[in-house]
């Protein structure tokens, strides 16, 4: 999971990491020399068992339960998280911190999130409905049952449609009538302002091109993450 390889270093442990996912990048230095062991989906199970690790930690929205069964059966130690809304951050610090010893690590990440969260909520932002986009062929966006939609719902930045039964729905086309704008991510699809005039053509609503390890990275992006959503949504 990239947002806690990140948390995995800020909190002083990047010398004890023996692998990663090809998607963790964050800090890039740190990682240089870290194997990588396939994606959150596509795990090698085979190169992680070589690499003998004493802890895997886990994401109950990223890793299957396949691969969790499958790496208990050799790794003494799994640690499984799974943050749902902004506020999540300060349990998943001290989860790491108890678990590895940062204790003290983990309770400064916890002071400089709870600084970041107590800005944001002391500010006012008009609301405004937005439709999400995550990814193209087929077009998906998120449901208010997600840490984006969550984290986005703190900058009056309300996620439509407002009901849906999977978490990420999929949609014929962007054209959500309840939406006023259209929020276009750039990850997981690798949208760029290239794909914003097709979008804003089909959906028949302005487009903006958003930081998406701004709006769904748990760890020490998410302080970062409140700090860039307060303005992008102060610029709209």
């Amino acid at each position: 999971m990239p947002s806690i390889t990140e948390l995995v270093c800020e909190l002083g442990l990047a010398d004890k990491l023996v692998g990663r996912t090809g998607f963790c990048i964050h800090p890039q230095e740190a990682l240089k020399g870290v194997p990588k062991v396939g994606g959150t989906k596509a795990v090698n199970l085979a190169k992680i068992h070589a690499l003998a690790p004493t802890h895997v930690i886990l994401n109950v929205e990223e890793n299957t339960k396949a691969t969790a069964d499958a790496l208990a059966r050799f790794v003494p130690n799994l640690v499984v998280t799974h943050p749902l809304a902004p506020e999540d951050n300060l349990a998943l610090y001290r989860q790491l911190g108890t678990a590895f010893g940062k204790e003290r690590e983990a309770e400064a990440l916890c002071g400089r999130f709870e600084s970041a969260l107590a800005e944001a909520r002391e500010r006012r932002f008009p609301e405004r409905k937005v439709l999400y986009l995550i990814w193209k062929n087929p077009w998906m966006t998120v449901s208010r049952d997600t840490y984006i939609s969550r984290t986005l719902a703190l900058f009056g930045l309300s996620t439509v449609p407002g009901v849906a039964q999977a978490r990420y729905p999929k949609l014929a086309d962007p054209a959500v009538p309840e939406a006023e704008l259209v929020l276009v991510s750039s990850e997981p699809y690798r949208f760029t302002a290239r794909h914003l005039p097709e979008i804003e053509r089909l959906s028949g609503r302005p487009a903006r091109l958003i930081d998406g390890e701004m709006t769904s990275w748990y760890g020490p992006r998410a302080i970062a993450g409140l700090e860039y959503l307060s303005g992008f949504a102060r610029s709209l």
